[in-house]
């Protein structure tokens, strides 16, 4: 098991013009107060090898920022995020993942890319739905300990999204991959079944509830 302490603070620098000075007599708050402004999203997490760990909340409450701070906690040679994963357009997806035809198929297959048509065709002509679970394929593929991915599965429909979350699921528990995940939906929760919840909210401290331990 390893504790990760993080902590991220934003503060206000904007330029006090003439329009900012108008906003704040309006909602009668001082300049002082205004530049003094600072957010912090901070939370403290225990995470074993093989945990999910899902980070939700509502769109705007830091689940990307605890997400990018936890993601440079981890050593560079041990993680992957989807989010750089590029969409060749001169391979098709069977050939992008290097591993044996048979174990290929695997990554493709727990990612929801079953179709033969979608896996003989390049990445870059994919629907974005497909693109995104191509990026997921080849994290897979990848073999890191770690696996980070923002917006899991916001652009795929319910029914996707949730044989999706139980493949993952099982692939965690089979690989000992550890993944950290963030996205609004909660509709996934059970079929994803995470070990570690963050549920962030719009102000106050970050919630965290263990699975294995209960709330904390």
């Amino acid at each position: 098991m390893t504790t990760y302490t993080i902590s991220k603070t934003f503060k206000w620098r904007g330029n006090v013009t003439d329009k900012v000075t108008s906003v704040c007599r309006m909602f009668g708050l001082s300049l002082d107060r205004l530049t003094g402004q600072s957010f912090t999203h901070s939370c403290r997490l225990e995470i074993n090898a093989s945990d999910i760990v899902y980070i939700t909340g509502p769109s705007g409450a830091g689940k990307s920022v605890l997400l990018a701070e936890l993601e440079k906690a981890v050593p560079a040679d041990e993680r992957i995020n989807l989010a750089g994963i590029p969409l060749p357009a001169d391979k098709t997806l069977i050939d992008c993942i290097g591993a044996d035809l048979a174990e290929s198929l695997r990554f493709l297959s727990v990612a929801g890319l079953n179709d033969c048509f979608c896996i003989l065709n390049q990445p870059v002509n994919l629907s974005a739905g497909q693109q995104y679970r191509f990026r997921l394929a080849m994290a897979l593929a990848a073999g890191k300990r770690f696996v980070f991915a923002d917006e899991f599965c916001s652009e795929l429909d319910s029914i996707t999204a949730a044989v999706i979350s139980y493949r993952l699921h099982k692939f965690a528990k089979r690989t000992g991959t550890t993944f950290i995940l963030a996205s609004s939906r909660d509709d996934i929760l059970s079929d994803l079944s995470p070990d570690v919840l963050v549920v962030k909210q719009l102000s106050g401290p970050a919630e965290v509830i263990y699975k294995r331990k209960g709330s904390k």
